[in-house]
């Protein structure tokens, strides 16, 4: 199991791919099907090599692999680290909704004391 700085890094470096429109257009598209670089390149106003730097940064956070033959490079989604970043946000998502429960079950029991403020 990696170390929580490690797995922090790795979280961080999906969440700052993820925060770019392009990168996740990319990423979109891969969900389909794996394409080739010019297939990815396409719909966007960008050339090739701004195409390869965005990639790059998928490629580091983990999200996409790639695979060269000849004179062709294919990429696929990775979605093991789509995974630990669900996973992160769903620990926070239950971590909150226990915590806003809480507070309800507080703020009921409060309404319910001998002078605890009551809603008109």
């Amino acid at each position: 199991m990696p170390s929580e700085n490690t797995s922090s890094a790795q979280i961080d470096n999906v969440f700052q791919a993820l925060g770019d429109p392009t990168r996740r257009a990319i990423v979109e598209r891969l969900v389909d099907s794996p394409a080739t670089v010019s297939e990815l390149a396409a719909p966007f106003d960008m050339s090739l090599p701004g195409v390869y730097q965005h990639l790059q940064i998928l490629r580091e956070a983990g999200l996409v692999q790639t695979i060269k033959v000849g004179r062709i490079r294919t990429c696929r989604l990775d979605a093991r680290a789509l995974r630990h970043a669900e996973n992160w946000l769903s620990e926070r998502r239950a971590m909150w909704e226990y915590r806003l429960d809480a507070l309800a079950d507080h703020l009921a029991r409060d309404k319910m004391r001998p002078g605890g403020k009551r809603s008109p």
